[in-house]
């Protein structure tokens, strides 16, 4: 996991973002992040696009966990709340499928007890 681990805390934009990887296990991984000001839309609520990258770096480390390197060929979200800053976010990826070539994950934001996205994406395994 140590490798899975320190390549994705290279991932630049997570980290021009304020992403930190929190846990990354075989099919699993954990995120977080502080939303700012900077993190905030035109009606001063948290982009969706910020919100996507946090479960996507998480999608991304689980998808990567297993070593051969996987690339997401499809991603659906649903945004079921608005976030405001000051809010810690945690984004958690989990694996419901793995096969040699495809793998899917299903992806959870959260802020406290509250859900905020909920995710399903898919990958391509390079082997």
């Amino acid at each position: 996991m140590e490798e899975i681990y320190e390549r994705f805390s290279r991932d630049r934009f997570a980290k021009l973002c304020g992403m930190e990887i929190e846990e990354i296990l075989p099919g699993y991984a954990r995120t977080s992040m502080l939303i700012e000001d900077r993190h905030l839309n035109g009606v001063d609520i948290a982009q969706g696009g910020a919100i996507f990258t946090l479960a996507d770096l998480a999608f991304a480390c689980a998808s990567n966990s297993h070593g051969p390197v996987a690339v997401s060929i499809n991603v659906s979200v649903s945004f079921l709340r608005a976030v405001r800053s000051g809010e810690r976010l945690i984004a958690e990826a989990r694996e419901v499928s793995l096969h040699k070539k495809i793998a899917v994950y299903d992806m959870e934001v959260h802020s406290g007890e509250d859900l905020v996205a909920k995710l399903s994406g898919t990958v391509y395994r390079r082997i």
